[in-house]
This record gives C-alpha cells, sequence and structure tokens, in this order.
C-alpha cells in the first residue's frame, strides 16, 4: 500500500498510468469531499483527465485530476479525484469489467435538400464553434508574415 501524502503527485500518476498499461486492478482508500470517514474500493481504471474549470460565486473550483474507473463493488463507471486518494495499492489481477460505451451522441437532424437558405443555416449550425467566424483581415496567398 502506498500513502499519496508520502509521494508526489507524479510518483502516484506513473504508478496508476502503469496500472492502465498493464490493465491491472487498483485498491484505493478514497475520502468522499465532505465526509469524514473513507471508503475502499478495487477500481479498473480506463482514463486519467483533468477536470474543468468552474467559476463560482466563492471563486474557481474544479481542475484536479480526475480517475475514471469501473467500480468492483457497484459494477459501473465511477469518477475518482485523485486529491481524494488516500492511499493505493496495484494488484497484478487483470480487468474482469467492461467500460459502457458512450451514450451521449445524437444524430444530427437530416439536412434540407429542397432549399438552399436552409442548407446553408444548417451547415451554419452544424459546426458552433465556426459559425461567428470571420477574418479580421484578408489574407493572400502571397503574404509570407502568417508561415509557420
Amino acid at each position: 500500500m502506498k500513502r499519496t501524502d508520502r509521494q508526489t503527485t507524479t510518483k502516484t500518476l506513473a504508478d496508476l498510468y502503469r496500472a492502465i498499461d498493464r490493465r491491472h486492478a487498483v485498491t484505493i482508500t478514497y475520502l468522499k469531499p465532505g465526509k469524514t470517514e473513507p471508503t475502499v474500493r478495487t477500481i479498473e481504471i480506463h482514463e486519467l483527465r483533468t477536470a474543468s474549470l468552474k467559476v463560482t460565486k466563492k471563486g474557481i473550483s474544479g481542475g484536479g485530476i480526475v480517475i475514471i474507473a469501473m467500480c468492483r463493488l457497484r459494477g459501473e463507471r465511477r469518477e475518482f479525484a485523485l486529491s481524494g486518494v488516500l492511499s493505493y495499492t496495484v494488484h497484478r489481477i487483470g480487468y474482469v469489467l467492461t467500460m459502457p460505451e458512450n451514450t451521449t451522441y445524437e444524430p444530427p437532424a437530416p439536412q434540407p435538400a429542397d432549399d438552399a437558405r436552409a442548407l446553408f443555416f444548417y451547415e451554419l449550425a452544424r459546426d458552433q464553434d465556426d459559425a461567428d467566424y470571420r477574418p479580421r483581415v484578408k489574407l493572400a496567398q502571397t503574404d509570407t508574415r502568417l508561415a509557420a
């Protein structure tokens, strides 16, 4: 058992990434936010990612590292904050649970085939990030100032 308060976050992450690569189960002692009693879970880690920042009235929160794993106790996908892991043990036991597929994909509405204006707005709405893009400067092919 390795205690996270006695080693660097880099060492903890290296051990967890090694467990992902080798597909080894990990037992963690985890303290949920706002709780006083830790829980012990055996998990099968599938991903480590950084959490998004949230701006609230109290300030900025989030941005920590999140462990995405299958919990062997519940048999379902769970997320654990790395900051809540008190200790962990990497086992040589292989994975036995399968990660569920993402179900958040929604197919787009069918494109209009009869109206050119409707098709134009359909294409703009399909890519929200670029819908309002307008170049500030007219770019010419001979302009070499912007070359990478």
